[in-house]
């Protein structure tokens, strides 16, 4: 492993005995810090590790089977490596193809994240629900079941963008886009006709709630945006329980880990401390579709 240590701070794994659990929060990038927040608030006390497998980002370009083989492998290494308690797989496209094979392989309990359906329906008033997502969770019969048990009785209308995820990237990294760009993103969302409009917006890719204050801001009337992170939140505290009380987490209980790390610049160093991340780690794993 290469480390680039923050603002001093080190890290061993092998000197860090702690009475709390270990969580890996897991993603094909920089959007699991979205749920990666609400889980800390949480669990404040917990040790953590976030994994960021960006050498394969995104996703939703790999075949589902090269994905599965991919996620497995890299988290084989990771698991070996921090030996978590719990891991939250904070992507959608990764949880709606593989977390049944991880669940078969490891013992540990897996926390997965599924586009944001029921409570949108729960939420809408005018019947008018837009689900953004990727091309590939769009087109996932597992979110059309959703949509179809869950929002039936909704005019349901399913968004795959191809650059959300990759113009929220740029913004963690200092680099963010024009708004005319995340307009044409967002156009397609927002209907309007006779019957009513849109009320609601389900955000099921978790890199899109890092572009949330923008969204509200360039949105062509005012919506509920759906955000998973707090569910995920809730539901780890369910499985490993509250925090334990007179333990207090130090800086040297929470990393991030890479498997490039090209990416990596003085911005999103700071914005990855600013999160709660003091120490930044390569575990180089380049994809490889054997």
């Amino acid at each position: 492993m290469r480390a680039d240590l923050l603002a001093g701070a080190t890290y061993n794994p092998a000197v860090m005995p702690s009475p709390v659990p270990t969580i890996l929060v897991f993603d094909s990038g920089l959007g699991g810090l979205t749920v990666f927040s609400e889980i800390l608030k949480a669990r404040p006390d917990a040790r953590y590790v976030y994994a960021a497998d960006d050498a394969a980002f995104p996703y939703g370009r790999l075949s589902e089977a090269v994905l599965a083989e991919r996620v497995i492998a890299v988290m084989e290494r990771l698991i070996g490596t921090h030996d978590p308690d719990l891991v939250v797989v904070a992507c959608n496209t990764a949880s709606t193809v593989v977390l049944p094979h991880l669940r078969a392989r490891f013992s540990i309990p897996f926390v997965g994240t599924v586009p944001a359906i029921k409570p949108a329906a729960q939420t809408t008033r005018t019947g008018y629900v837009t689900v953004l997502a990727t091309p590939g969770t769009v087109a996932r019969d597992y979110t059309r079941d959703l949509v179809e048990t869950y929002a039936a009785g909704c005019r349901v209308n399913l968004v795959g963008s191809r650059r959300l995820a990759g113009i929220a990237e740029a913004e963690m990294a200092g680099e963010p886009v024009p708004d005319a760009e995340l307009i044409a993103e967002l156009r397609p969302c927002f209907v309007a006709d006779e019957g009513g409009r849109t009320d609601v917006v389900a955000l099921a890719c978790t890199h899109y709630p890092l572009l949330l204050p923008r969204l509200q801001a360039l949105a062509p009337w005012p919506v509920a945006w759906i955000d998973p992170a707090p569910a995920i939140a809730r539901r780890v505290t369910q499985l490993i329980g509250p925090p334990v009380p007179g333990h207090e987490a130090d800086e040297n209980e929470a990393m991030a880990v890479f498997t490039s790390g090209a990416g990596i610049g003085p911005a999103l160093r700071g914005a990855l401390l600013d999160k709660g991340l003091p120490v930044v780690a390569v575990e180089e794993m380049p994809l490889s579709y054997g």
